[in-house]
């Protein structure tokens, strides 16, 4: 893995209606590295995931994609180097999957908007990646939850970027659901390079395909470097406020808290 930087943060700041979220928050993430936000509720991470796509803009600080201002890109150059996956998203119209993964591909489309022949290539390739190939055809109205969140990882991973955000996207899946996708991260970082920033509540699947844990507290960063050294039972109890206990077994980690 190279040990240059994707993505930096210089003292970023950013307020809800003059309450301050995050204040002073450094963060530097590796290229081509699968990277993990943990923290509270309440403590940043979908915020800082946003700011990071551009769907919202600092008071002050800065945001370097690839040693260039955030800001210097226009919204189609920025679709084109970044995947945003929301944690929530409202879908009530009954396109089909293949349909919903196809609009990854509007920042290639040209003038026309017509899609072309590597477009459909690239929508049904995401969709095989995530392992829902056999719902291309299917109505998103009549997805269960995880099948959505899958089609919308798909839809980001057909965007071609080389930044992935994603925002708690495990929420609506099964265990079978959850691995395969680390699965799917994992694959994308080590045969496309693509630098993957995971919200996530799940400490348990971090440990060891993960290669950064960045933890948040009172708006900053209080914590980083790999899992091994982030999931230690002081830190995750400092993070959270609460007594958490981890034991780490055959290569994996398992975390629980106190009642």
């Amino acid at each position: 893995m190279a040990n240059d930087f994707l993505v930096e943060t210089s003292a970023l700041r950013f307020s809800y209606n003059g309450s301050p979220l995050l204040h002073d928050l450094n963060l530097k993430l590796i290229s081509g590295s699968l990277a993990a936000l943990i923290g509270g509720n309440g403590s940043g991470k979908s915020t800082l995931i946003k700011l990071l796509c551009g769907l919202l803009r600092p008071q002050s600080g800065s945001i370097k994609l690839g040693g260039e201002n955030l800001e210097s890109f226009s919204r189609k150059q920025l679709a084109r180097r970044v995947g945003y996956v929301a944690q929530t998203m409202s879908l009530i119209f009954p396109f089909t999957a293949l349909e919903i993964v196809l609009t990854g591909r509007h920042p290639y489309v040209s003038g026309m908007g017509m899609e072309r022949e590597e477009d459909l290539r690239i929508a049904l390739d995401a969709l095989d990646q995530v392992g829902v190939a056999h719902l291309a055809n299917r109505p998103i109205t009549v997805l269960s939850g995880g099948e959505r969140q899958l089609v919308l990882v798909a839809r980001a991973i057909a965007q071609s970027p080389s930044l992935l955000l994603l925002d708690e996207p495990a929420g609506f899946l099964d265990l079978k659901h959850r691995a395969q996708l680390v699965q799917v991260l994992r694959r994308l970082r080590d045969e496309n390079g693509i630098t993957c920033l995971v919200v996530t509540h799940d400490l348990m699947f971090l440990e060891p395909s993960f290669d950064q844990v960045f933890a948040l507290r009172d708006g900053q960063i209080a914590a980083e470097g790999a899992p091994s050294a982030v999931l230690q039972s002081a830190i995750l109890q400092q993070i959270y406020g609460v007594g958490i206990h981890t034991l780490r077994e055959e290569g994996k980690i398992f975390v629980w808290s106190e009642v």
